[in-house]
């Protein structure tokens, strides 16, 4: 109740206010009939004369499915046909089409699982004041009370006389009134009486054409008379270009020109094989003079990390508190201490990042085509490049092949702005899997120190819990950093434990500072906080003899829906039915952004190479209102695959401050032989939409770290659990 009286009260103004200013912004609706005979009722719909029903949609595709949620909602409340509605993405104005959710406040942003939460209420009350906007002009038009009329799906129905009209009968006499019906949230639906959100028959519109081939992504652009573009990387920030062999690329038959930048050096030409040699027979020096991250070393760091984890004097920033946490640890009667960390991870998306653009003849104004999970930062990346503003920017977007958080980064915008300026063509960047990785904006690498104290009865009295890293928020989001004195939203974001009954608690951040250019990655900081979190709560259980769902249960006694989905997950895998000799179970408990998880996993492990394999993967979820169903069974799914693959394989080595790994040879992900059999339960109630996205990572690798302590009785406290990683510990 207390979230969505947070949601309503603090979601419904800025809504409501979002929908009057679109007028302003969106053109004048009062009266407002399209050319084909349609009316614009507000920023968010549209209805055509022959009934087609266009939903304005401001997130990103990039297989989470929101161009078929997003519409969803709208056309619950406007009751539409849905087999009549369609969608156009919205323009980079977060003014009108700003998320307004408490962790975005107004940013026109696709990340962290929070569409679907942030645009739940303003498309709502969008369909229903369109909804009412159509009632009034029938009413008007039939000469009856609006109260005698009632709607089917796309239709206005008075049921007195037996008249009905479809929705684009009413457009073709309709008026807007300049102001708006005021719409509350008693004027929405409730629950028990939707017809489309929750159904299980409505698949994702996007899937046909990825299935048969025809989805166009941003790789998939082409423009006329466009040129092609290959780009060595500078191998960190700061580095510049000294001395490149551009004469001997400029003989690779196919290459126009060869273009130092301050982000590397860039192969021009007319095919994407000419640019490719090319980009290959670069010779490049590099001035790392002014890099940061030159002298960083991710292998040497451990060390310095936990060092100035333990300093007493340490700039430690308050993340989440409740009680007296060390005072609590100081006089408990035993105390439990750990240290965990975790390695960067690459984004690995399917499609490397590219980028197709345009630039006008006098430099001031340009085109790009792409997929980006910000079309509004992608405006902002061109017009600083070009020295223009952000309305002069024109963004094509396209399907994303891979978000997870790598394409909020505008960086391949920005170059392929450069590039068509330098160039004064339309040029198309694509970089290869190679610079992909060299350019990658990982997720951070991190050290925890966890403590615990116990009272004489062996219940936790206090919990501490810091974490050391580079910060997320430093580099991807600097006003905001600033704005909160220097915490990291993102990367912290897992440290809190709101759900345990733990009286004194504390989580804070000590700031690394190391040059590379971290920045978010599915399921951001909760990754590898929860890793750390809940295998250290394994620890307390197996320290004081409790089992631990039984543990986790009696720390949630005061949340219902954190229980529920907890026992959801232990009655799919049968918790207390007995495995064989060479197979365990592990369990995890996640809240990621309110949407409440539970992960249990069962594994063996080769003891000979380390290797551990996951049978089974069993997850709860309760993400409040469901949406669709089934997509939303295939999110957790995804995630549960994302996580699997960074808790087992994925780590990215860093050298004098470049990145060592190359290709998918160096840097291993999950494959298909690798996959265990996933299970899905949505523990759905009534409670507003928290997103789905990324909330089966965060408990996936505690939920194998846990499974392998109890099959092999060794802790490994270090993300990846490699197989190298597993070995040591049994020999240990």
């Amino acid at each position: 109740m207390l979230l969505e009286t947070n949601i309503i009260r603090r979601g419904f103004m800025k809504t409501a206010g979002a929908l009057t200013f679109s007028f302003t912004f969106a053109g004048r609706v009062s009266n407002a009939i399209a050319s084909n005979g349609g009316a614009k009722f507000n920023a968010w719909v549209s209805i055509a004369a022959d009934d087609k029903v266009t939903v304005v949609v401001p997130a990103a595709e990039m297989g989470q499915g929101v161009i078929t949620s997003l519409p969803l909602i709208l056309a619950e409340e406007l009751d539409a046909d849905w087999s009549r509605v369609t969608f156009e993405y919205a323009p980079p104005n977060p003014k009108i089409y700003g998320n307004y959710h408490r962790l975005f406040n107004g940013a026109m942003l696709d990340a962290g699982s929070l569409t679907v939460p942030g645009y739940w209420m303003p498309l709502r009350i969008g369909g229903a004041q369109a909804r009412r906007v159509l009632l009034d002009n029938a009413a008007r038009h039939w000469g009856v009370p609006v109260g005698e009329l009632r709607t089917e799906p796309s239709v206005i129905v008075h049921a007195a006389s037996g008249r009905r009209l479809t929705y684009g009968e009413v457009v073709k006499f309709a008026t807007v009134p300049a102001e708006l019906p005021q719409i509350t949230p008693a004027d929405l639906k409730k629950p028990s009486e939707f017809r489309l959100i929750g159904r299980k028959d409505i698949p994702r519109v996007d899937v046909p054409s990825k299935v048969d081939g025809s989805a166009k992504y941003g790789i998939d652009v082409r423009q006329p008379g466009m040129v092609y573009a290959s780009v060595l990387e500078s191998p960190m920030e700061g580095a510049k270009v000294a001395k490149v062999n551009a004469d001997e690329v400029m003989k690779v038959k196919g290459v126009t020109r060869v273009i130092p930048m301050p982000f590397g050096v860039a192969v021009i030409g007319q095919t994407v094989q000419a640019t490719r040699v090319g980009r290959r027979a670069l010779k490049v020096e590099w001035d790392l003079s002014g890099a940061t991250a030159a002298s960083f070393d991710s292998k040497k760091a451990k060390a310095e990390y936990a060092r100035h984890g333990k300093d007493p004097n340490a700039k430690a920033l308050e993340w989440f508190s409740k009680g007296d946490a060390p005072k609590a640890i100081a006089s408990a009667a035993r105390v439990i201490r750990a240290e965990y960390s975790s390695e960067h991870c690459y984004h690995a998306q399917m499609e490397p990042m590219n980028c197709v653009a345009r630039v006008s003849d006098d430099g001031k104004s340009a085109e790009v085509w792409t997929g980006t999970q910000s079309n509004f930062l992608a405006t902002l990346a061109g017009a600083g490049v070009l020295k223009t503003s952000p309305a002069s920017i024109q963004v094509h977007q396209h399907l994303l092949g891979g978000g997870y958080g790598r394409r909020i980064a505008p960086d391949a915008i920005a170059q392929a702005i450069a590039l068509a300026n330098a160039t004064k063509q339309t040029v198309k960047l694509m970089l290869t899997r190679e610079d992909d990785l060299a350019a990658a904006r990982p997720r951070p690498m991190t050290y925890h120190l966890l403590s615990a104290g116990l009272d004489a009865g062996g219940k936790i009295s206090g919990w501490y819990h810091r974490l050391v890293a580079e910060n997320v928020d430093a580099i991807a989001a600097p006003p905001r950093f600033k704005a909160t004195g220097g915490k990291d939203l993102i990367g912290w974001r897992g440290l809190e434990q709101p759900f345990y009954a733990v009286p004194n608690m504390l989580a804070d951040g000590v700031r690394e500072i190391r040059g590379m250019r971290v920045q978010p990655w599915r399921g951001i900081g909760a990754g590898y906080n929860k890793f750390a979190s809940e295998s250290f709560l394994d620890e307390i259980a197996q320290a004081t003899g409790q089992d631990p769902v039984a543990l986790r249960l009696e720390l949630t006694r005061d949340h219902p829906r954190a229980q529920a989905v907890i026992r959801a997950a232990a009655e799919m895998a049968e918790w207390n039915r007995p495995r064989p000799k060479d197979r365990a179970l592990g369990i995890a408990f996640s809240d990621y952004h309110d949407t409440l998880t539970a992960g249990i996993a069962e594994i063996s492990v080769d003891r000979k190479s380390g290797r551990i394999r996951v049978h089974h993967y069993w997850v709860a979820a309760d993400p409040g209102i469901v949406v669709q169903p089934d997509n939303a069974h295939a999110q957790l799914e995804s995630a549960v695959v994302y996580g699997l693959s960074a808790a087992l394989l994925e780590e990215l080595t860093v050298q004098g401050g470049a990145i060592r790994e190359s290709n998918f040879h160096q840097y291993r992900v999950l494959r298909m032989s690798d996959m265990p059999e996933i299970h899905t339960r949505l523990v759905a109630t009534d409670n507003p939409p928290t997103g789905m996205g990324e909330v089966g990572v965060p408990s996936v690798a505690p939920a194998i770290a846990n499974a392998l302590f109890r099959l092999a009785g060794v802790r490994v406290r270090e993300l990846p659990i490699s197989p190298g990683r597993v070995q040591a510990a049994l020999k240990a």
